[in-house]
């Protein structure tokens, strides 16, 4: 099973979203449902792909009314297959109708991205690469998207500006080291030696300057694969390397050829296609 998000994370998710989309009231359901009518509900695939969102989804309707049952059938990081039913509830039809939507939204957003992080996973799995996330995320949901990104197969980068040091071009302008790696890199293990250190390098020149320093990763922006390849070697293994920018499904498994130890891609958040599912009530 894959580590979920902190539960306060989870719930705060969910209480946000069926407040937004609740408002004071669903004045639909509220008119028309009987408040003591109720019902049995499913939530269903209607395409295959990697499940992600069930536990959200499950704490949408716990914050809409404590009388939902909920049975979870198909657990977070599981393959789905269409038609395949992922969980049961039993309750208030009028409360199962207002905190539909907002549940549908987690499963389906969350299992997109975990779908299209397993294809990426997949397209590399005859190398050691692993594919890491980044923090192009919606704003609000980065620990449940970088958890969908561990469902589907991928690895996480950092998950903010706090818990790595990650120091780009912009950096290396505006900082008062006049842009010398060797002063970047010691001015940071001297804040902290102990937080990773990731530092980008556009050039094989900033490649060889960076091996010989107490960095962890060297990332490889933009490079050709061919430039990519040029730069493992050069490197050779005295740190890790990562792979960074326009990385496509088309592209990564090249990529992965090159033998760098990740490759990140921005996409697996900012461009998933939500996975299909939906609700069916019974009597």
């Amino acid at each position: 099973m894959v580590t979920p998000p902190d539960v306060s994370v989870v719930r705060e998710a969910a209480a946000r979203a069926l407040g937004e989309d609740r408002g004071p009231e669903d004045i639909t359901s509220f008119v028309l449902i009987p408040a003591d009518r109720t019902c049995k509900a499913r939530i269903f695939a209607k395409e295959s792909g990697i499940l992600a969102g069930v536990i959200v989804a499950e704490a949408v309707f716990r914050e809409a009314s404590p009388d939902i049952l909920l049975t979870r059938i198909l657990e977070d990081g599981e393959p789905v297959q269409k038609a395949t039913t992922v969980l049961e509830m039993s309750g208030p039809a009028r409360t199962i109708l207002t905190a539909e939507r907002s549940a549908l939204n987690f499963i389906q957003r969350l299992s997109g991205i975990a779908t299209l992080t397993s294809r990426y996973v997949q397209a590399t799995r005859s190398h050691k690469a692993r594919i890491l996330d980044t923090r192009k995320t919606t704003p609000g949901l980065r620990a449940l998207e970088k958890y969908a990104v561990r469902c589907g197969g991928g690895t996480n980068h950092r998950m903010g500006l706090y818990d790595a040091f990650m120091p780009k071009d912009n950096h290396l302008i505006f900082s008062d080291t006049g842009g010398n790696l060797a002063e970047v890199v010691r001015k940071l293990r001297a804040f902290d030696s102990q937080v990773p250190l990731t530092v980008e390098a556009d050039t094989l020149d900033q490649v060889r300057q960076l091996a010989e320093l107490d960095v962890d990763t060297i990332l490889l922006d933009n490079m050709s694969n061919e430039t990519m390849a040029q730069a493992v070697s050069l490197i050779g293994g005295r740190c890790k390397t990562e792979a960074s920018g326009n990385m496509t499904l088309e592209r990564v498994p090249g990529v992965a050829a090159t033998e760098v130890d990740f490759i990140s891609v921005g996409a697996l958040t900012h461009s998933a296609t939500a996975l299909d599912f939906s609700l069916e009530m019974t009597l």
